[in-house]
């Protein structure tokens, strides 16, 4: 029941917010498929450069979409609105309070990569997203969602949310598997780039989309970075209600 309250306070504030939603999920992945996937005619590993960064600006419209719509709102509950004190002392467990987050989020993040897909849909790429594709968008977008749980709560004030967002997720944004591949990285640093989540999250939705199926070793990574993240978030609130 505290999921579903959780989900439909998501819910409330999506539909307030729709336009504003929409416009900032499509504004930053048109301008990076114009730029660099139609201003610069080239390819990569023998097909058009546009087949490649399709899926990596899915994969990176996912993890935007869900980390922004938790961290900075968790963090103004938190640290301003008090909110987290209501929870403390509502009937509502505090693990369904932090799946709902996350759920939420991942939702909102699928919502921003299924535009980029309806987008790009009259562009003749010979690319296939499936119900797999969309699973992987989920499962990234949880990944991250909880990301931004974790990061709502480290944020000692309100500037410290974008100052995690420039150490975190601007990097990965740009190294990891999004807008050139990071087959030709040193060894060692492509080793941890590609174990980073985006990463896992391109590479599983290019596959897909070209026909090569999926890596189970993908989801479990996914996976794994969702139970930890999950189980520090869990930490944090309980640690909190201690207190």
């Amino acid at each position: 029941m505290g999921i579903l309250t959780i989900l439909w306070e998501k819910w409330v504030e999506f539909r307030r917010d729709f336009y504003k939603i929409t416009l900032a999920a499509m504004i930053a992945p048109l301008m990076y498929l114009v730029v660099f996937g139609l201003g610069i005619q080239t390819s990569s590993h023998g097909e058009p450069y546009l087949n490649f960064l399709i899926p990596g600006v899915v994969a990176l419209t996912t993890m935007n979409g869900s980390f922004n719509a938790i961290a900075q709102n968790l963090n103004v509950q938190r640290l301003y609105e008090k909110a987290f004190d209501q929870i403390m002392i509502s009937p509502t467990p505090l693990w369904q309070f932090i799946l709902g987050q996350i759920i939420g989020g991942s939702l909102r993040g699928l919502y921003a990569g299924s535009i980029i897909l309806l987008l790009v849909m009259p562009i003749s790429t010979g690319l296939v997203f499936n119900a797999m594709s969309i699973f992987v968008m989920f499962l990234n977008g949880a990944v991250f969602s909880a990301v931004g749980v974790v990061v709502s709560f480290l944020a000692k004030n309100h500037a410290d949310v974008p100052r995690f967002s420039n150490y975190i997720i601007m990097p990965m944004a740009y190294l990891c598997n999004t807008f050139f591949s990071i087959d030709r990285m040193p060894t060692g640093l492509r080793e941890v780039i590609s174990a980073l989540p985006l990463s896992q999250a391109s590479s599983l939705l290019r596959s897909i989309a070209s026909g090569q199926g999926w890596s189970a070793s993908g989801i479990v990574i996914l996976l794994v970075y969702l139970a930890v993240l999950t189980g520090i978030s869990l930490s944090f609130i309980y640690k909190k209600q201690n207190m």
